[in-house]
């Protein structure tokens, strides 16, 4: 699974290049729990060694893969059952990416809100992916601090 701003391209996969500038792709191990169990060692820790940061794999792609866990983003609730599935043929085998629908990921990135993860969502608010009204109702019924609720429905507002 995809959690982070390249999930858009699931949806998306001619979005503006400002939505895919990141060199990072932020991945969730649908199987983590397993993997652990099986394997002694977090499954995130181990995309971490493999595909990380400075990893041989990022020498040689120009981009990497950020192991995260469930504790990364904050989603509204039913987000997987929302979720986005895409197959992509890499190097002829089928890949199967599960990525947040756009809403999802949006309140996600309005939950952190730094400047980029600001222009993100407004990028895709523009381009009609977003409904304020959905935003909103989601928002809602999300667990998340008054100051981190009240910023994000501030910021939709001005939308």
């Amino acid at each position: 699974m995809v959690i982070g701003s390249q999930a858009i391209l699931a949806t998306w996969p001619d979005s503006p290049a400002s939505t895919r500038a990141s060199p990072e792709i932020d991945a969730l191990p649908r199987n983590a729990a397993e993997w652990q169990a099986t394997h002694g060692i977090e499954a995130s820790e181990e995309i971490n060694a493999l595909f990380g940061y400075l990893s041989e794999f990022h020498r040689a792609h120009g981009f990497y893969i950020d192991g995260v866990d469930e504790s990364t983003a904050t989603f509204p609730a039913g987000w997987r059952s929302r979720a986005v599935a895409r197959e992509i043929d890499c190097d002829g085998r089928s890949v199967r990416i599960i990525a947040p629908e756009p809403h999802d990921l949006a309140l996600s990135k309005l939950c952190r809100l730094d400047p980029r993860d600001a222009e993100f969502v407004r990028t895709l608010y523009e381009a009609g992916l977003l409904d304020r009204a959905t935003l909103l109702s989601r928002l809602t019924a999300m667990t998340v601090a008054d100051e981190i609720g009240a910023r994000a429905r501030a910021f939709i507002d001005g939308l």
